[in-house]
């Protein structure tokens, strides 16, 4: 009995570790795209900040991190 316990406790952690491995192109992609987005919505913020353009940079900047974001994610995808 005990014997069939350990194989299926290392048959779930075998299929755990590759079902981390697989996922993990597609994880770097989403946080590439919230830090895309955060990064360069800040740098457009801070230039309509000191430039007195409220709200054109920031706007840009949030579009510009999404199209970076989605284009990395898009990679992932893809890249199978």
């Amino acid at each position: 009995m005990s014997g069939q316990r350990d194989h299926f406790l290392a048959k779930s952690l075998e299929s755990l570790q590759e079902n981390i491995r697989r996922s993990g192109p597609a994880a770097t992609a989403s946080y590439t795209l919230v830090g895309a987005v955060l990064f360069l919505g800040g740098i457009g913020y801070l230039l309509d900040q000191w430039l007195m353009t409220s709200p054109w940079f920031l706007l840009g900047g949030l579009l510009l991190g999404m199209v970076v974001g989605f284009y990395e994610i898009a990679k992932a995808v893809w890249k199978r």
